[in-house]
């Protein structure tokens, strides 16, 4: 019985080391991918920062900053809800796909 539970207790650390492993792997990728983007980012809007779009920018943080607290949480509160809507459209487009993809496969 005691050399059951060792070879468990073996099988299960190996595992857990092999499955850690797999997820630094994936860690590394996701990473190295989203360097990749980023640097692609940078060097497509590289030149495009114009005076004009620098001082609106700038405008825009110094209206933020200046903010009453009432006034940030309303901004708040309208972002929120537009990334709700952003994402029950998406939502409803996943559904709209699930279903046309269900109808197709019966047809099969």
């Amino acid at each position: 019985m005691a050399e059951k539970k060792e070879n468990f207790f073996k099988k299960a650390f190996r595992e857990m080391g092999e499955s850690a492993k797999a997820q630094h792997e994936v860690d590394k990728a996701n990473f190295n991918a989203v360097k990749a983007e980023s640097r692609a980012n940078f060097e497509e809007n590289r030149g495009t920062n114009t005076f004009r779009k620098a001082k609106a920018m700038a405008k825009q943080s110094w209206d933020d900053a200046h903010m009453t607290p009432a006034e940030r949480t309303a901004k708040v509160r309208e972002e929120q809800a537009k990334q709700i809507e952003e994402a029950n459209e998406r939502i409803r487009l996943a559904n709209e796909k699930y279903e046309a993809v269900k109808v197709e496969k019966k047809r099969k």
